[in-house]
């Protein structure tokens, strides 16, 4: 047996995932454990878990991997302020210590860090710990654990590989080709030219928080007017034919400070940036449109450019703007491959999985073996009127993370005296589906967590999507965040094309589509007429609350032998409604990392509006719980994102 624990840290979004003998046992994000969203620390507790998960201790590990390379992040760190100086002095200065003191340590530090897994936290008795393990550790390049983990896991025998992110230690893309259990990368582009940080600095400059706020530019672009995009071509940047840009870094901040933008940036667009939390208006509404525009025709001609060089029928995605689910739509519909794959967890924590797949597979040469040869998934879209194509990937719906048996949740029910009706596993999806078509929220925790940025039925808010008033409840008394922020459908797979504009798998939420036109309502001229946030109001379908202003919708398909239970609800809904479409948001509230534990949910479904936990087959009723009782606001616990 061997065992690779792969690391991402000390960026954003610090993960951990375990890989034994090539299959993915365990992977998680630190913030799920220490409750801090987009931990950057070193992800002890994801460690912890991932080990647990297959009764192993830190020693027993044969190799363990990170994502990238520090000595390589440091010589850009280096040569930008070179290039740059005098300026940027005061943020080289404020990097420069953390770099000292851990960073460019980073063997010693592992070592050390691990060593704390078994319960031992003396740092001295830590580092002796350390000392003693025998494992390889080994640092892959920070764009080839993105390309890893987007080919590894897919379903594809062979495709071509793009990943798009802020920056590596030099690439902010590249283009690549998997095949069998090889990568190899062809072409990149390299710091300071990133779409990521071009779409970053907009979404600083429309107020919202980078390495968080962006997926809010998206879901407020439809609300806007691409005003800006000829600015944006004629002064910011240069979009080539193959993708790759050629940005003007007179108007922008990043390479030498501590802001995405400057004053040359604000004086061309007409003002300093959003402060954040107040009033957005048109102009930030415009500018979401304009860039999202921009990032839509970069990806095109980065997925036509990686057709072309690679000669791929099909495509895999990574990196941070992957997450960019509506430009991945317009790829499936637009650029002639026969399917996509994107990897779920597609920013920084997938690097941990990747650079653990790229331990088994490039460095110890073992075989791959995708779904498409042992036909475990065929391209629905090579097919499409063939039925139901089987479908499957080596991410296991991305349930990855922790699950609690019934013993656990009831003990923990239990013990604070908490009341609770407890169901069959066969009479539970009816009980649930009946209390959605009632217009009831629930907070949903089954299974194991998932790993990446998004709920997908193990720890989900759920509701009925055909309530015209079930976006702005959930957004204003359940999330607590903007009240323009769009939800996303979980819908049956055998079903999505009856709703949607989609024939395919879309089983991580990563690809947008239209609702269909046959589930459409025809709006009124006074209602067509409407301008900026006044479209929000509208019911532009008979699923309202999924539909956003521009007839888009995310969305996740769910098939049963997926998620079992997950399916079962949505099918006991269809079955009493008609509907196979729930509204799945995640189990959170604004600036809360998902919930892990039944500990975290039932706490956040006390402090929100919420009308029934469900806990495995546990039913938790808001009415009859007794007043929570806590020594912090947690509004002021959680930053808001």
């Amino acid at each position: 047996m061997v065992s690779i624990l792969g690391i991402s840290a000390f960026y954003h979004d610090s993960a951990a995932c375990l890989v034994v003998d090539g299959e993915i046992v365990a992977a998680a994000q630190e913030e799920r454990f220490t409750r801090i969203k987009h931990d950057h620390n070193f992800p002890l507790n994801a460690a912890r878990y991932c080990l647990s998960e297959a009764n192993l201790k830190a020693g027993n590990l044969d190799y363990v991997g990170f994502y990238d390379k520090p000595l390589l992040k440091f010589d850009r760190l280096l040569e930008t302020y070179l290039d740059y100086a005098p300026a940027g002095f005061t943020s080289f200065l404020k990097a420069l210590p953390l770099w000292m003191k851990e960073k460019l340590w980073m063997p010693d530090l592992i070592r050390t860090e691990l060593g704390k897994t078994d319960g031992e936290e003396d740092e001295r008795a830590a580092k002796k710990a350390g000392k003693k393990f025998e494992w390889k550790l080994l640092f892959g390049d920070h764009h080839e654990s993105h390309a890893a983990s987007a080919f590894y896991p897919s379903p594809f025998e062979e495709a071509a590989i793009l990943t798009i992110d802020g920056v590596g230690e030099w690439a902010t893309s590249s283009v690549g080709i998997g095949k069998g259990n090889e990568i190899t990368l062809v072409k990149e582009l390299r710091f300071p030219d990133s779409l990521g940080l071009l779409y970053s600095a907009f979404t600083y400059y429309t107020g919202f928080r980078v390495n968080s706020g962006e997926y809010k530019v998206m879901g407020l672009a439809p609300y806007g007017e691409p005003k800006y995009v000829a600015l944006i071509k004629d002064r910011l940047l240069e979009i080539r034919d193959d993708g790759s840009l050629k940005m003007n870094h007179d108007y922008f901040g990043y390479s030498q400070g501590l802001r995405m933008t400057n004053r040359a940036f604000d004086k061309l667009l007409g003002g300093p940036p959003r402060k954040a939390e107040s009033r957005i208006t048109q102009k930030e509404m415009d500018l979401a449109r304009s860039i999202q525009v921009i990032t839509e025709e970069v990806m095109l001609k980065m997925t036509r450019y990686a057709q072309q060089e690679t000669g791929m029928k099909k495509l895999c995605l990574a990196g941070g703007v992957a997450l960019n689910c509506v430009a991945n739509g317009r790829v499936l519909r637009e650029v002639p491959f026969e399917d996509i794959w994107i990897q779920p967890a597609a920013g920084d924590a997938g690097g941990a999985l990747g650079i653990a797949l790229a331990i088994w597979h490039r460095y110890l040469g073992n075989a791959r073996v995708s779904a498409e040869q042992t036909g475990k998934w065929q391209s629905a879209r090579a097919t499409p009127n063939n039925g139901l194509q089987p479908y499957s990937d080596a991410m296991k719906g991305s349930y990855l993370g922790p699950k609690h048996s019934e013993v656990e949740i009831e003990k923990f029910l239990q013990s604070r005296h908490l009341p609770y009706t407890k169901y069959s596993r066969q009479e539970l999806p009816a009980v649930i589906a009946n209390l959605l078509a009632a217009g009831k929220i629930i907070g949903l925790h089954q299974g194991r967590m998932e790993f990446g940025p998004r709920a997908l039925g193990g720890r989900s808010i759920i509701g009925d999507p055909r309530s015209p008033e079930m976006q702005a409840a959930m957004n204003l008394k359940i999330k607590y965040r903007e009240s323009f922020r769009p939800f996303a459908p979980s819908v049956l797979r055998e079903h999505v094309s009856d709703w949607f504009e989609l024939n395919s798998d879309s089983p991580y939420m990563l690809l947008v589509a239209d609702v269909a036109e046959s589930q459409r309502r025809k709006m009124t001229a006074e209602e067509q007429g409407r301008w900026g946030i006044d479209k929000l109001n509208v019911k532009r379908s008979e699923i309202p609350a999924v539909t956003h202003v521009d007839y888009s919708a995310r969305i996740q398909t769910v098939r049963r032998e997926t998620n079992p239970l997950y399916w079962e609800i949505i099918e006991a809904f269809r079955q009493k409604t008609g509907c196979p479409v729930v509204v799945n948001t995640s189990f959170n509230v604004r600036g809360e990392p998902i919930v892990c534990t039944p500990e975290d949910s039932y706490r956040c479904f006390m402090r929100t509006e919420l009308d029934y936990l469900v806990l495995e087959t546990c039913v938790v009723d808001k009415k009859d719980q007794p007043l929570l009782k806590e020594n912090t606001d947690w509004k002021r616990e959680f930053k808001a994102d």
